[in-house]
């Protein structure tokens, strides 16, 4: 009897097996039939039911399983089933949970949707599978700017800093502050130093997924985890005793940035001194300091300067009325954002910042230093009364002539009675200044002996001055009392006081508002920009209509339409030629389908997406006489934006494509490649793209400064603390946003070109190449600096590292410094990937 059920049960499983092997059979092809349909959903059901009942297929499977996911997951995004998206990627990386492909596809779309704490996550996971995988590796970087920004870097390199701090704490805690919260803690330094300093217990909290994740394992490292409780919290979410037991005595913080309240710490002291510190000590008692709180920083001293500097006004002010022959009309008012946050509803940062002491060109004092607000942070009426507080006047007597272009703000931090940090241009200092652009003037010019003159207020948890203005000297007016109305003699006097107070908010003429980037305005001022576009674009106009002297051809400002040189027939004005057709798909505000408007019969498009821009582009076109058929907008033609490359009209192609190739932060951008391949498809006999290619400069360099910007150098500047290993995780090869020509290094080599990208003729691209370079100064190789020249064709190129160019550069930053002498050979390994470059030196 026995065997008999034995048998049934082999048998039974037999045919089990037989089903299972059936079922398995049959559902791979089904979705081999799906996919041939392009039925994505339902092929990645069909792996899904495989792949669970037969993971020995896993392998065999997986790269068409992987191209299933990716096709399903674009239709799931297209259709917004954001929900349905993330399952699916969850369900693949339980199957495959260490596949770097799948791993870093889930990052791009949690980086898409927003969620870049996310997304880091899975990017940095794909590179620790595949350190070689170069998607994840580009992707990794991108988002490690993001996350973890670069002044951690910097900041934990200034010893000097550090050391400050950890003096300041340690005399609170030896005065008898036990317990210490750390308020957006970072890496955890300063909890470590309160702890090193003997406090005996001690909180910190930080926001940042990343941030709070690194600061545990620095903690950890430092063998402190079980001493300092870390929570990831923002410091107005903390409540006692759920998150922390009692009041504390010390609150520490550095939620400071270059205009100082920037990051939140009014806000958040004022919910600290009401909610998580003890009283703060009562003035002019001698009584223990341990049964009450206090703050480091204890207070700060804000001070500003007005300056002249061609850096700064070149960003923020439009400077020509015409570009290549194009006219700007005075009704249009050209602002960058800092100015238009003055009038606007939502909180926009109102000072942009810049390390004045390595600012291109420099700048010239306009005023001696002033002083314009202290802050005690351990009063919390004084706190409260900052956000409430009427705007101040300030007025400053000019002591040196010049062009009024900004008032540069910068603060003493005073920690405690006795340790203070700096932010001031004339310091050696980790920090930059604060910089509040003047923008709206009907004149800039001023002279020693005339008064600046600011509004000053605390908004939005920002510093703001505003209503910069100037009155001249000749007003003869008393403006020393900054506080006081101004008086006057008499009322003729007062006339021609106000007569001369040149201030935006009296301008009543109305004009069309332009708010730009600054990088815009920048580029509105790039004249050589605009010329050399002008003059390859004619060049290629011309030798598509050859009957026609393009040179020749401008739009007529004062009539209408085109005017001809004398010579020409009459009749050969009432032909009206074929229009040649122009694309400017270049990023933001471009008024290079203007200048191709001027330069015949030409249908140019743009590609302007806001409308504000799109209607100041129509004004333009207005001024300049352009029949209204002359400039389009592209996108509002197009029935997907998603594919902006495509012909003009069914039976047309393209004359000129513009592209843009570089992005201001000096990379080449995402995807061009591609978009140069499509744009060769879409061009007429004769077409071109614009750049037709770009060749890759670069020099090795030694600079300090550069590698204190890209990674910290060990535990001395963290005074013994081991961070370093954690915070580097986070470090990027290639430090973007530099300006070459006031960048602290010591050339060693002369530029070399690196790498050719050919938008027109790909065969003459590679994917990498070797270059030799000869060293002409003995020293420490640690960077490679690299910039572009851009050729519109042979005759005309930019050089995106020239005083005009309203590009930056970038510098590839060595792992390890390399000793050279004068008459080596180096030799270059030179790669590009998609709108990433990475250079080695080899061996």
């Amino acid at each position: 009897m026995s065997n008999l059920n034995a048998k049934f049960r082999h048998s039974h499983r037999g045919a089990q097996e037989a089903g299972r092997r059936e079922l398995i059979s049959r559902s791979l092809q089904s979705a081999q039939h799906c996919l041939e349909d392009q039925d994505y959903g339902t092929a990645y059901a069909h792996y899904l039911l495989v792949l669970n009942l037969a993971p020995e297929l896993k392998t065999s499977v997986k790269e068409t399983f992987q191209f299933t996911l990716f096709k399903w997951a674009e239709e799931l995004d297209s259709l917004a089933r954001i929900q349905d998206l993330f399952n699916c990627y969850e369900q693949a990386l339980e199957l495959y949970p260490n596949d770097e492909v799948i791993c870093n596809s889930m990052g791009e779309h949690l980086f898409r949707m927003g969620f870049r704490d996310e997304a880091a996550g899975y990017f940095h996971k794909a590179v620790k599978l595949n350190p070689d995988f170069a998607d994840a590796k580009e992707n990794f970087y991108r988002v490690a700017n993001w996350l973890v920004e670069r002044w951690h870097f910097i900041m934990l390199n200034d010893a000097k800093r550090n050391l400050t701090y950890l003096k300041a704490i340690e005399n609170a805690v030896c005065s008898g502050c036990k317990s210490v919260l750390d308020i957006g803690t970072g890496t955890g330094i300063l909890s470590m130093f309160a702890k090193k300093a003997g406090a005996s217990s001690v909180f910190a909290c930080e926001l940042s997924k990343t941030m709070y994740e690194l600061a545990c394992d620095v903690v950890a490292a430092n063998n402190m985890d079980k001493e300092i409780k870390l929570l990831h919290l923002k410091s107005l979410d903390i409540e006692i005793p759920k998150d922390i037991p009692e009041r504390v005595s010390l609150v520490v913080t550095e939620t400071v940035d270059a205009g100082l309240f920037g990051e939140g710490i009014v806000e958040s002291l004022i919910h600290a001194w009401e909610h998580l510190l003890l009283q703060p000590k009562p003035k002019n008692q001698d009584v223990n300091t341990k049964d009450y709180g206090q703050v480091i920083p204890a207070s700060a001293t804000v001070f500003g300067m007005a300056v002249e500097c061609k850096e700064i006004r070149r960003h923020h002010r439009v400077g020509t009325q015409e570009v290549a022959g194009v006219h700007l009309p005075r009704s249009v008012k050209f602002f960058s954002p800092t100015h238009a946050s003055a009038g606007s509803e939502e909180t926009v940062e109102p000072y942009t910042t810049e390390k004045l002491s390595r600012i291109p060109g420099g700048y010239v004092p306009l005023t001696e230093p002033f002083q314009i607000m202290t802050v005690d942070f351990n009063n919390l009426q004084e706190l409260k009364s900052l956000a409430h507080r009427k705007p101040w006047k300030l007025s400053q007597p000019v002591t040196e002539g010049g062009m009024l272009d900004a008032i540069v703000v910068w603060f003493v931090l005073q920690l405690d009675d006795e340790h203070a940090l700096s932010t001031s241009p004339s310091e050696e200092t980790c920090w930059e200044q604060a910089v509040y652009p003047v923008q709206g003037l009907p004149d800039y010019s001023v002279k020693a002996g005339d008064t600046v003159m600011m509004e000053v207020c605390c908004q939005d948890c920002y510093l703001k001055i505003q209503k910069i203005s100037f009155l001249t000297s000749e007003c003869g007016m008393d403006c020393s009392d900054r506080d006081e109305m101004l008086s006057l003699g008499n009322e003729a006097e007062l006339c021609n006081a106000l007569a001369s107070l040149q201030t935006a908010s009296e301008q009543d003429d109305k004009g069309q508002v332009c708010v730009l980037e600054s990088t815009e305005i920048a580029l509105l001022n790039n004249v050589p920009y605009h010329e050399c576009f002008r003059a390859a674009m004619g060049k290629v106009l011309s030798s598509l209509n050859p009957s026609k002297d393009l040179e020749s051809m401008d739009i007529d400002r004062h009539g209408c339409g085109v005017n001809i040189q004398e010579g020409q027939s009459k009749s050969s004005v009432d032909v009206v030629p074929d229009p040649l057709y122009v694309l400017d798909v270049s990023e933001g505000f471009s008024i290079l389908p203007i200048i191709a408007g001027k330069l015949g019969p030409v249908k140019a498009y743009s590609s302007i997406e806001k409308e504000q821009h799109q209607a100041v582009l129509n004004v333009i076109s207005e001024a300049n006489n352009f029949p209204k058929e002359t400039v389009e907008f592209w996108l509002s033609q197009l029935e997907d934006e998603n594919v902006v490359l495509q012909r003009p009209k069914s039976d047309k192609l393209w004359s000129i494509i513009i592209l843009d190739v570089i992005e201001t932060s000096g990379l080449i951008q995402q995807e061009v490649m591609e978009k140069a391949a499509i744009s060769r498809c879409l061009l007429q006999s004769g077409g071109k793209i614009f750049p037709q290619y770009v060749l890759v400069y670069g020099m090795l360099v030694e600079s300090q400064s550069l590698l204190l910007e890209s990674a910290v150098q060990g535990t001395e500047p963290t005074l013994g603390f081991n961070i370093a290993p954690f915070i580097n995780q986070f470090k990027v090869p290639v430090r973007v946003y530099l300006d070459l020509s006031t960048l602290p290094c010591v050339p060693l080599s002369k530029p070399a070109e690196l790498l050719r990208l050919d938008l027109m003729n790909p065969l003459l691209n590679t994917a990498s190449r070797e270059v030799k370079v000869q060293i002409c100064k003995s020293g420490q190789v640690t960077a490679i600096p690299f910039w572009y020249h851009i050729h519109l064709d042979e005759e005309h190129s930019l050089n995106t590292s020239d005083e005009f160019s309203h590009w930056k550069q970038a510098a590839v930053v060595l792992d390890k410094p390399l000793q050279v002498q004068v008459g080596d050979e180096l030799v270059l390994d030179v790669q590009h990937h998609k709108s990433n470059i990475s250079i080695t030196v080899k061996q």
